[in-house]
This record gives C-alpha cells, sequence and structure tokens, in this order.
C-alpha cells in the first residue's frame, strides 16, 4: 500500500538542529534554529507570561471547545495590538502561531480568489512556498535581497510587483525578514503600497517578530497603513518570538475588509476553513496573552522586557561587527548591524557553512542564515572567531 511513498528528506532547519544535539563538542554553538535565547543561553520564561499563569490557573478549571475562530477577547486583544485599536471592518481569528494562520489564509484564497498565484520575496521563509503550494497554488518569486550587498533590490522588487496582474496575492515581511533581516524603510513601504493599491493586488503581510525590530507599533508600520488606506489584506501574527510562547502555538489571522458586513461574512468562512483543519484551538496560551496584553502592569512588564530582548540582540549584532571589523577587511560586515531582527544574511558560501559547522562546531543555515538571538557574551568571541577564519580562507 505504502510502498510508493518516498522517504521525508526532513526540515533543514529541525535537520541541523538534530545534527546539533548529537555533537558531542561542550563549546558548540547553535544559531541555526530562529528561537530567542538570553544571555545565558537558555530560552526565557518572561516574567508577565509567568505572572499570567499564575493568575488564570487553569490546572483545575473545565477545559470545553473555544469557538472555531477562537476566544473571541482573544481576537480583540490581538487587533488591538496589531493594528493600534479595534477595528469592527477586520475579521480576526485565533490560529495555531503565525504557520497556522498562514495555513488557514491559504485555504480561504484557494477557495474565493482560485485563480490567483502568490508572490513570495526571493528569497523567504521556506515554509511560505510549501504552505502554499500544498494549498493549490501556483508559487513564484519577486527579487529582494542583494546577496553582493547584503541590502535590499528595492527598485527591482517595486518593478516586478508593478506588473503583476489584480489579484495576485504578494507576501510581505512586516519586518525582521527571514531569512535575511532586510527590511523596508517607511518611505519604501508607501511606495510598495501606492503599487498594491494601483495594481488591485492582494497582500499577504506575515508579521512574527512584532517587537523585535524597531518596537511594537514601528514594526506594524505597514499593517497599519494598509488598514487606514482600507486596502484589503490579510495579516497573519505570531506570539511563540516576543511572549516566548513557541510550543503553545498562539497565533492570530486578521484580514482588512471593506466594512463590518463583509468582516462578518470572512469570519464565518474562516470559521469554516478552521473546521476543516484543526476544528478549533487551544486554550491556555491565548488565555496567557489575552491576561497579558489586557493587564496594564502586565502589559507594561512584557513590554519592558521585550525591549531589553530587543536591545540585548542589537548589542550582540554591534559586538560581533566590532570583533570581525578587528580580525578581517570586508566591505560589507556592515551587514550585522544594519540588518534587524533575529536573522542575518551572513554572505557566507555553503563550503563555509559546513566548514564552520565540521571544524568549529558554529552551527548557522547553509543559506547562511545566522539566529544572531543565539549569540551571548560567552559564545560571541568564538563565533567571530571561527567566521573570521573561514572568510580569511575561502
Amino acid at each position: 500500500m505504502f510502498e510508493h511513498i518516498p522517504s521525508y528528506p526532513g526540515d533543514p532547519i529541525l535537520t541541523l538542529n538534530e545534527d546539533f544535539q548529537k555533537d558531542p563538542r561542550q563549546d558548540k554553538v547553535n544559531l541555526s534554529i530562529g528561537i530567542y535565547l538570553d544571555d545565558h543561553g537558555r530560552l526565557p520564561v518572561m516574567d508577565a507570561v509567568r505572572i499570567a499563569e499564575e493568575a488564570i490557573g487553569t490546572s483545575s478549571v473545565p477545559k470545553p471547545y473555544l469557538p472555531m475562530t477562537g476566544n473571541p477577547i482573544y481576537a480583540s486583544a490581538v487587533q488591538a495590538l496589531v493594528f493600534g485599536s479595534v477595528v469592527p471592518h477586520v475579521a480576526t481569528a485565533q490560529t495555531l502561531g503565525g504557520s497556522g494562520a498562514l495555513k488557514v489564509g491559504a485555504d480561504f484564497i484557494r477557495r474565493y480568489f482560485p485563480d490567483a498565484q502568490v508572490w513570495l520575496s526571493d528569497p523567504s521563509w521556506e515554509n511560505h512556498r510549501f504552505i502554499f503550494e500544498r494549498a493549490g497554488f501556483t508559487v513564484n518569486t519577486y527579487p529582494y535581497y542583494d546577496a553582493e550587498t547584503g541590502s535590499l533590490k528595492f527598485d527591482a522588487m517595486l518593478a516586478a510587483i508593478s506588473k503583476l496582474p489584480a489579484k495576485s496575492v504578494v507576501l510581505l515581511h512586516a519586518c525582521c525578514h527571514n531569512p535575511t533581516g532586510v527590511d523596508l524603510n517607511e518611505t519604501q513601504w508607501l511606495a510598495v503600497l501606492d503599487v498594491v493599491q494601483e495594481r488591485g493586488l492582494l497582500p499577504f503581510v506575515d508579521m512574527a517578530y512584532q517587537g523585535f525590530g524597531a518596537g511594537i507599533d514601528n514594526d506594524a508600520f505597514v499593517v497599519r497603513e494598509l488598514l487606514r488606506r482600507h486596502i484589503p489584506a490579510f495579516v497573519a501574527n505570531s506570539f511563540s518570538k516576543n511572549f516566548s510562547l513557541y510550543g503553545e502555538r498562539c497565533g492570530g489571522l486578521s484580514l482588512i475588509c471593506e466594512d463590518q458586513e463583509a468582516a462578518q461574512r470572512v469570519l464565518g468562512q474562516l470559521a469554516s476553513v478552521v473546521r476543516s483543519n484543526y476544528s478549533s484551538p487551544p486554550v491556555h496560551g491565548a488565555s496567557v496573552v489575552t491576561q497579558v496584553l489586557n493587564t496594564p502592569e502586565l502589559r507594561a512588564q512584557w513590554e519592558g522586557q521585550l525591549t531589553a530582548m530587543r536591545e540585548r540582540m542589537l548589542a550582540m549584532r554591534a559586538t560581533l561587527f566590532q570583533l570581525l571589523s578587528e580580525k578581517i577587511s570586508d566591505g560589507h560586515l556592515e551587514r550585522y548591524v544594519q540588518q534587524r531582527g533575529m536573522f542575518t544574511y551572513t554572505g557566507l558560501s555553503a563550503d563555509q557553512v559546513d566548514r564552520l559547522r565540521h571544524d568549529h562546531g558554529v552551527y548557522i543555515l547553509r543559506s547562511g542564515r545566522m539566529c544572531v538571538a543565539g549569540l551571548n557574551q560567552s559564545n560571541v568571541g568564538r563565533v567571530a572567531d571561527a567566521v573570521a577564519h573561514v572568510m580569511r580562507h575561502p
């Protein structure tokens, strides 16, 4: 019956993480998987999250199914964070993390825009392509990253989007672009949205790192500008990183609609999509997020710790840049401080990445993507030595 089914080659990120766990070297460094670690190399439990969990005390209470689109109070909290306020003409569903939001959105679009094609940045997070292809879409790319300079190919990006047919789905990274760390500035975003509006395109914004780039409000610039212009759009958000709730799978899918009546119809059809996928979302993580976002003292505490996390990543970028600058002469080392968020495209070749792993026990993706959130005061010097060594011997 199953002889025709091939072996799964594995997800490149998760497979690399498994290889790291098997590596016996005591001084190995894992900069591959996108998880924020503190300066001691540990996954943090945020203080506001811990207090919220103690307050809600769900261990001995009944646990019924949530509605298909989740807890409405959670949805309102998501809207307030993502858009700056609760908006009647936005339909928001609770989802299984950001990936679940992408999947629900892809299935929704496939049903109601069956002739559309999807356009991703080149490069983009690998799972973007998998999710939309598995939903039945033809997936294309638009120019984005300049490998030579480590910067944005903005003119080429804008030119490509300007030629797309109406109702094409354009996936955009709101902030902290994964995998490159290269973001658009506000002027560039406005130019992109001009084209989106003129061409009648359907933007799908993935915002997995709100608060990790330039702050909660600044990171949501493109999302809030879409709302201000009343441009129909999909927005996927995640609380995995900014709440350090990876295993709880907390996220949301929001659709900016023409009016409140359309939002009600859309929310009903989102419920249908959820029903055919996983029926209803889980309770615990969403309860924690809701408690934090709706309690002023906890909200302030969470924002303060999130700021500290962002500033620590910036400090690690600056330290790595300084150490590398002392060891090698390379005109493009500025990428370490110009790019932002959890990831940096180092510009290292696949062969150099392999030597980083084999010779130095430093793990990054073969694309050259490094998770700077895994750097700390104890390992950044060793990482700088290893990177400098493979750069001197290409």
